[in-house]
């Protein structure tokens, strides 16, 4: 079985639609929070003296590993994505217009977690069965020299 904790290994050679699609997904969501996040601390509606604008930091460094199809990448996005979920789930009791970033925050959470959820899990498929294809082919291969 192929081992798909390595960070550094290349993306498939063709892609299926539901891995372009969901990658396509968390590469837009991603940037949609870095720019929310950049600009609901800097400008919508600042809450102290921006200092919070570093929460976008996290999703800045996975933009990268997102891009060059990083599987590792996808994995801990998906769990420290609900950083932000939790965020905006406390911060849509907020006014207005808070409530409002709070409410998108929480929406743009939910749809990159759907999709590196999804990503993680058909590619994980998907190496199974290259796997199991790839062992079948060896067993008919042993079997028809084996006379």
């Amino acid at each position: 079985m192929p081992n798909m904790a390595d960070s550094t290994a290349s993306p498939p050679a063709t892609t299926d639609r539901i891995t372009a699609a969901t990658r396509i997904v968390a590469v837009a969501s991603a940037i949609a929070l870095i720019a929310l996040a950049i600009g609901w601390e800097l400008a919508w509606a600042p809450t102290g003296q921006g200092r919070l604008v570093w929460k976008a930091l996290p999703l800045v460094l996975a933009l990268p590993g997102l891009l060059r199809h990083r599987m590792y990448t996808y994995r801990w996005l998906s769990l420290a994505v609900w950083l932000y979920v939790a965020e905006g789930a406390v911060r849509i009791t907020d006014r207005a217009p808070a409530n409002a970033l709070a409410a998108a925050e929480l929406v743009l959470s939910l749809v990159l977690f759907a999709a590196c959820a999804t990503q993680v899990r058909w590619r994980h498929a998907a190496a199974r069965r290259l796997a199991t294809a790839a062992a079948a082919a060896a067993a008919q291969t042993d079997a028809g020299t084996a006379h």
